[in-house]
């Protein structure tokens, strides 16, 4: 069964290019444009991944983050968070609402889907 990734994000060209590449690499995958949409994505889909933006509309990435990982249903799923936020205090604040990673915009998008690759099959 394909591994399932939940793209969180409201730029077109980030979501057109990683859904792309993810896709191409088997993974099944689903967008959401907003934080209240990623909610009922993740509820819905039931990923093994979120790649989740922080500056979102409705609701924050850090948000989205936070009910993750308030819900035991959910801690098992890796969370990326993206965003052109790369200050220390912006980095600390989502990994210690529970993400897995950080990484800030701009990105490698190849580096990134190996990097999900790692962090999905465990070695990571």
């Amino acid at each position: 069964m394909a591994k399932r990734v939940l793209i969180v994000d409201d730029e077109p060209n980030i979501v057109t290019a990683l859904e792309f590449l993810l896709e191409k690499r088997g993974y099944e995958v689903r967008v959401a444009v907003n934080g209240e949409a990623a909610m009922a994505e993740v509820e819905a889909f039931k990923p093994d991944l979120v790649l989740l933006d922080v500056m979102m509309p409705k609701v924050s990435g850090y948000e989205v983050c936070q009910r993750m990982r308030a819900n035991p249903q959910w801690r098992g799923i890796k969370i990326v968070m993206l965003s052109a936020k790369g200050r220390e205090v912006e980095v600390s604040k989502g990994m210690s609402l529970g993400a897995d990673l950080y990484v800030t915009k701009p990105f490698s998008s190849a580096e990134l889907v190996a990097t999900i690759d790692g962090l999905v099959s465990g070695e990571a």
